[in-house]
């Protein structure tokens, strides 16, 4: 495992804890860190997240993540130790749902 792969799994593990125990915002909901990507020179955190929930709650919970960022990066660097705390971007994860739609039109083509 490469120094920049274990560092991320810092980060995510890092970030789940954060996230479950310290971050008070109800409109995060049920939420699940499915990836982080850390740029090569340390200034980019990726964040791919699930949520629970119909479009709105997403959004919702998009707008919450970003409110939240400040917090996140500061308790961050308080765990995880690097040269530079790097800047957060929340994507959400459409794989999950993807997936599932595979899922159902292929239980769909074998029921005919």
């Amino acid at each position: 495992m490469s120094k920049l792969e274990h560092l991320q799994t810092t980060i995510l593990r890092s970030l789940t804890d954060i996230y479950r125990r310290e971050v008070k915002d109800d409109a995060i909901g049920f939420m699940t860190i499915t990836e982080v990507r850390l740029t090569n020179d340390y200034s980019y955190l990726t964040i791919y997240y699930t949520i629970l929930g119909k479009d709105e709650k997403k959004q919702a919970a998009h707008k919450a993540l970003e409110r939240s960022k400040g917090f996140v990066r500061s308790k961050l660097a308080q765990r995880v130790k690097m040269r530079k705390v790097p800047e957060l971007m929340f994507k959400y994860d459409e794989s999950l749902e993807y997936g599932n739609r595979i899922e159902q039109g292929l239980k769909n083509v074998l029921k005919k």
